[in-house]
């Protein structure tokens, strides 16, 4: 690439970061210094938000690159940067070398996804079927401090399956093909939340049929969304009806079902 193209790329992925944490700011999710956002600049640099401040005030020339050592790097668009990237790079790092596929992370501390990992109420249940159908499980990883070497520890494995996931205590990781993708599933992830938290103060939470499940799992395979991994651990991770090894109840009949949803949706990802 041409150092023209690379500074034009650059330039391009730096204005999409801040306007990524300006949203995230914007919504509350990622208060005082909290939270960070990076992407992937080339296949072993990434650009990434600094340590130490507010994502509200980031500006394209604060951010930093790094290499998949963390090292920082100087940019051919600034120059040398003197700035510390974020004290989570680490968790970023341990996304991208577990998943190819990704070109962008958000971790960020939306209230209520953070509050239902403390009162251990998971997000995965089979409730809200865009969630569903678009994310699949959202499971909660088991306790680490931030920013300590344990935190890409308790969070790898799930995200190899995952593309949204709950840092217990401490906040959400979503992952995306692109920055817009990955900060949409943080609002998805976080809309979640907020519909449990209200069916709880409701009353007992209810799931979806087993069926109607079924169906919306069986649209997310036949999209390639899923991988066997996920499929194997989703009934565990919902508990909120008899896990099974298939399709329930008649099989033709939920696949032609399937075939008609499908027939209708529109070719992107995203039902919503």
């Amino acid at each position: 690439m041409s150092t023209y193209r690379q500074r034009q790329t650059e330039g391009a992925l730096r204005d999409e970061i801040v306007r990524v944490c300006r949203l995230l700011h914007e919504h509350g999710w990622v208060p005082a210094t909290d939270g960070n956002v990076s992407a992937r600049l080339a296949p072993d640099r990434i650009l990434v938000t600094p340590n130490g401040l507010s994502k509200g005030f980031v500006t394209a020339e604060d951010l930093v690159v790094v290499d998949m050592a963390g090292r920082p790097q100087p940019s051919p668009l600034y120059g040398s940067n003197r700035r510390r990237p974020t004290s989570e790079l680490p968790l970023h790092l341990e996304v991208y070398r577990r998943r190819p596929d990704a070109n962008a992370v958000v971790h960020a501390h939306p209230p209520t996804s953070i509050a239902l990992s403390i009162a251990g109420i998971p997000i995965a249940r089979c409730m809200l079927p865009e969630v569903l159908v678009n994310l699949g499980t959202i499971p909660t990883t088991e306790y680490a401090m931030p920013g300590s070497p344990e935190g890409p520890g308790v969070m790898g494995h799930l995200v190899e399956r995952h593309d949204a996931l709950v840092l217990q205590r401490h906040g959400s990781v979503t992952v995306g093909r692109d920055l817009m993708d990955a900060y949409l599933k943080t609002e998805k992830v976080e809309h979640a939340a907020e519909v449990t938290f209200l069916v709880a103060q409701l009353g007992s939470p209810a799931p979806l049929p087993p069926q109607e499940a079924a169906k919306l799992i069986a649209v997310r395979r036949l999209r390639s969304q899923m991988s066997p991994a996920e499929e194997a651990e989703l009934c565990v991770a919902c508990g909120l009806c008899e896990p099974t090894t298939g399709l329930p109840g008649d099989d033709a009949l939920v696949a032609e079902v399937t075939r008609r949803v499908l027939a209708s949706l529109p070719t992107s990802r995203n039902t919503q």
